[in-house]
């Protein structure tokens, strides 16, 4: 006999009769744990939605056995802590001045709306599994509160997943660096432990917090299982496959167990989310489904699309005063473009990279009236307005680090590491947070600024804080700091957008998503270089956060590659599409063609920013391609690098359509079946070196 506790939008959470095995159920999917006579909480069922029936069946089964070598817990306890008959990487590890390590007793449950949480208690310390279901992504994540003398909290991780028993997993995760981030790899999953994360402070260019596992799935079949982290500090995702082939995910922030916190009497610590995802739809299924969960439930506004923008850093660089940015303006308005955005240098002493940072007041020798007179004139030409900052940064050289220069990272009697002429803020501390509070929100209110690029430029290095009890602490309080620092800015000014910038793509994760409308993806702005960094984004992220620049031919960034604009201009679409070119070298025919291409973006955009993703061709070298499909629209992007032997392009077989339907292709009036286009495919008519379409159908 069983209860059913709640139903909240198709979600449900469902408790056994002798409350001991619950189950949460979405759409399609399940997942389910089970709590033993001896308090241990185990791990039964992450995948298709089964019965309340079933999960008890799992929970009968007798354990497996083994030798006296091995503990009957390992591979199967769904939140392992250090101590005990445990072997495993420990996902909670604290320590007080008497003992070290947890043995925990369940004391309580409870459900509100579709969140289940499982409390256990030990010697004053409260641990809280808090398990909640959208649609089929589940949420996990834990809270330690203690009320027994003080503790350090060397390690808590969001989540420990356990997989299914299958012959042989595969390992997918998304590499790189700067300018070359969000490169997808997968690789067979061998014995042992393969650790990803950040050790720098930040979410980094290195590894994106998200790994997904599969036996046999192909891009539209098979099973996936992903998960993804929300921590935009340093942070560990440890995939292992133990002695007996078992496979677990563990992850959290903090990339070692140094400690992150010191826990006194009435203290708490939540953890962040660690989002896990099955999918029997192919890595396309899993893609999509992990878009549609960050559209639905992460992403502020999201059913609001993104504008095209300017940005004027690789028109001006450093070199910018108010009458040059007004002229770039014309030609941005001119174009199409909807929202102006002023990069680096309007403020204090920065005329270069080594002073300024820190000193958020216009410069007076560039803006004499300040920012006003600059964004009334955007706002005058039907453009909203934006600009950089960079505010957990001080150049030495600067008012600020004058004033305090306490207020940075560093360690007593060592040197400051500089990278990049800057250092970093302590923002864990309180003084320094309320600086920045007071700079920026002086900031907002003393122009109509709609938009803050917030970059963060440069890893922590010297990560000390003298004087303080528990400086490591500052690893996890910076991030937390952050949040909250972005929660107040966005409340006091409903109407400014943020874009998390780093670099390029070194701050891209579930957590900084919640706060901000939008993410720098790289850098590297060449249009092929941008197809696999996209191709690995679109992995996990939506089209709807990713911004895409198309910037001037030769590349200077980087490579120096010519281009087409048609190239750069169609690359760029396939996410928020921004322009970042010197438009004062532009010619007039160039001017003429880039605006017929945002014109042709704006009526794509509600396809490409909210619809659903189908990868159609990695970007491997020859043909590519990737088709949105909303409501009866469908939008396809191709590109084709290179044709060779004069063989014809094959046609792209698309995806998401309905067989029975009839769709007419708006560039040329032809009508097509689906059933042909599903099967057959679509002929996008490239030929030669670098070409690029777009092709729109609608369903008739």
């Amino acid at each position: 006999m069983s209860t059913s506790v709640d139903i909240c939008g198709g979600l449900m959470v469902e408790i056994a009769e002798d409350r001991r095995t619950w189950l949460l159920s979405g759409p399609t999917s399940s997942y389910a744990v089970h709590l033993t006579e001896g308090h241990e909480l185990l791990h039964l069922h992450w995948g298709p939605r089964i019965a309340l029936a079933d999960a008890e069946a799992l929970a009968a089964l007798p354990a497996p056995g083994g030798s006296s070598f091995e503990s009957p817990l390992d591979g199967r306890e769904e939140y392992p802590v250090e101590g005990g008959p445990r072997f495993v990487r420990p996902a909670l590890s604290v320590r007080t001045d008497e003992r070290r390590g947890t043995e925990w007793r369940f004391e309580a449950y409870e459900t509100e709306g579709d969140e289940l949480r499982l409390r256990f208690g030990d010697s004053g310390l409260a641990v809280t599994l808090h398990y909640r279901m959208r649609d089929d992504v589940v949420e996990r994540w834990v809270t330690l509160a203690n009320d027994g003398p003080a503790l350090e909290l060397l390690r808590a991780d969001s989540a420990t997943w356990t997989l299914p028993e299958r012959d042989g997993w595969r390992l997918s995760q998304l590499h790189g660096r700067w300018a070359a981030e969000s490169r997808l790899v997968r690789s067979d999953l061998t014995y042992g432990e393969k650790i990803i994360g950040s050790r720098r402070g930040h979410t980094g260019h290195q590894h994106l917090p998200w790994v997904a596992l599969d036996c046999e799935a192909t891009e539209e079949s098979g099973e996936v299982y992903g998960c993804a982290l929300g921590w935009s500090g340093s942070w560990r995702i440890s995939v292992a496959q133990l002695s007996d082939a078992r496979v677990q995910i563990t992850g959290g922030a903090g990339y070692d167990d140094s400690g992150l916190l010191r826990l006194g009497p009435g203290e708490s610590f939540t953890t962040p989310v660690f989002a896990g995802l099955w999918s029997d739809g192919g890595f396309g299924g899993a893609s999509r489904a992990w878009h549609a969960y960050q559209r639905a439930y992460v992403i502020p506004d999201a059913d609001q699309d993104r504008p095209v923008l300017f940005n004027s850093w690789e028109a001006t660089t450093f070199d910018i005063s108010e009458e040059q940015q007004g002229a770039l303006a014309r030609r941005a308005a001119a174009m199409g473009v909807e929202l102006f955005v002023v990069d680096d240098g309007w403020f204090g002493a920065r005329t270069g990279d080594r002073a300024g940072l820190g000193d958020w007041t216009p410069n007076p020798d560039r803006f004499p009236a300040g920012l006003k007179p600059l964004a009334d004139y955007v706002h005058a030409l039907g453009m909203q307005f934006g600009i950089w900052v960079e505010p957990e940064m001080v150049n030495p050289d600067s008012e600020l680090y004058r004033a305090h220069p306490d207020w940075v990272q560093f360690q007593p009697g060592r040197t400051r590491t500089e990278f990049r002429n800057q250092l970093v803020l302590n923002l864990a501390r309180e003084d320094v947070q309320q600086c920045l509070w007071e700079q920026l929100d002086g900031l907002l209110s003393s122009a109509p600024v709609d938009y803050v690029k917030w970059d963060f430029n440069r890893c922590f290095t010297d990560a000390g804080w003298p004087g303080e009890a528990y400086p490591q602490r500052l690893w996890v309080d910076h991030v937390r700091a952050l949040y909250r620092l972005l929660d107040r800015l966005r409340a006091a000014h409903p109407g400014v957008a943020f874009e998390s910038c780093s670099g390029g793509g070194g701050r891209i994760d579930l957590g900084i998503m919640a706060r901000t409308d939008q993410v720098w993806t790289s850098d590297n702005t060449d249009p092929l270089d941008r197809l696999a960094i996209q191709h690995g984004f679109s992995q996990i992220h939506p089209a709807r956060v990713m911004a895409a620049w198309v910037t001037d031919s030769p590349n200077t960034q980087l490579n120096g590659r010519v281009s087409t604009l048609r190239l750069r201009f169609v690359s760029a679409m396939a996410g928020v599409l921004g322009v970042g070119g010197d438009l004062a070298e532009w010619s007039e025919r160039e001017l003429v063609e880039a605006r017929d291409w945002v014109s042709l973006y704006k009526e794509i955009r509600p396809v490409v920013q909210r619809g659903d993703l189908y990868r159609l061709r990695p970007p491997t070298g020859g043909l590519s391609a990737v088709q949105y499909v909303h409501g009866d629209e469908a939008v396809v992007l191709a590109w084709l690098q290179a044709q060779h032997y004069g063989e014809p392009v094959a046609p792209l077989r698309l995806r998401g359509l309905d067989p029975a339907a009839t769709y007419e292709c708006r560039e040329t009036g032809e009508v097509h079946r689906g059933a042909v286009l599903l099967h057959h495919g679509l002929r996008t008519g490239l030929h030669g070196d670098l070409d690029a379409t777009v092709v729109r159908l609608r369903r008739i």
